[in-house]
């Protein structure tokens, strides 16, 4: 199979770990000001986009397809993971790392079912859950809009009709569905303890799925990871993202200015 990647700008080394449902180009602001003095590089999934559409649609496979673009880029780098991205990014990164230096993700939980126990996160429901994955199976649409709509409560109908029609196009529900399974299942707690002081959480608390108080049960599970509440999200505040992967590629102290605290 072929794995399709890209690649722009010039610097240090920053390739996106992106969720399975979603676009690269969702995040072309945060890109936009990144490429200014980094190298991007982007790549789609398999079943995904422009590569190869054929299984296994498992997390060791996409780890395995992870690590085969980061081994072409010649250097290391800093990963930006998304929701079931960050299990992905979280496996290579406990194994290989020579091939990451640090993990920072403006959203998503790389720990699993352990950082949402006990919270009033959709992702702690496993009626919610459940209810989810059965309109995969039988209303594709209907559940990337449930996904989408809760998830971005500031989106208005027509953004979220744009974003599950783009997502359709690209992303099939023969990959899709698998993937939220295992993503349910999920558990890398042990791989992100490894990774431990490389992996940078910036979390808003807007997100009815991974609310802030799953950040703060995060920092308890993985006490050597950086967990920072931040003023808005990835999407509609892209230079806080930017900002700290520019710190973390200069060597500069993180969390220090206005926007950035860490829990």
């Amino acid at each position: 199979m072929s794995l399709a990647w890209q690649e722009r700008g010039e610097g240090p080394l920053v390739v996106l770990v992106n969720q399975f449902f979603g676009r690269p180009e969702t995040f072309d602001a945060l890109f936009d000001d990144l490429t200014r003095d980094h190298r991007l590089v982007t790549y789609d999934p398999r079943g995904i986009g422009e590569s190869t559409r054929r299984g296994p649609y498992t997390f060791e496979a996409d780890a395995d397809d992870l690590e085969a673009v980061l081994e072409l880029q010649g250097e290391p780098g800093v990963l930006i993971a998304f929701a079931d991205g960050c299990n992905r990014a979280v496996r290579v990164a406990a194994r290989r790392p020579d091939l990451v230096s640090a993990i920072v993700s403006p959203a998503g939980n790389p720990v699993g079912l352990a950082a949402v126990q006990g919270t009033d996160a959709l992702a702690a429901s496993g009626s919610v859950l459940e209810a989810l994955v059965g309109m995969m199976s039988t209303d594709y649409r209907g559940a990337l809009r449930t996904m989408f709509a809760t998830a971005n409560p500031d989106w208005d109908d027509q953004s979220v009709r744009d974003r599950v029609a783009a997502t359709v196009e690209v992303v099939p529900q023969e990959a899709a569905l698998p993937r939220m399974k295992n993503w349910i299942a999920d558990e890398v707690t042990e791989e992100a303890r490894t990774v431990g002081g490389r992996l940078w959480m910036l979390e808003d608390g807007t997100n009815p799925w991974f609310p802030i108080e799953v950040a703060r049960q995060t920092q308890k599970i993985l006490p050597d990871a950086h967990v920072l509440e931040v003023e808005d999200g990835a999407i509609t505040r892209p230079d806080i993202t930017a900002g700290v992967i520019r710190k973390l590629t200069s060597g500069a102290p993180v969390g220090s200015q206005s926007g950035e605290q860490a829990l």
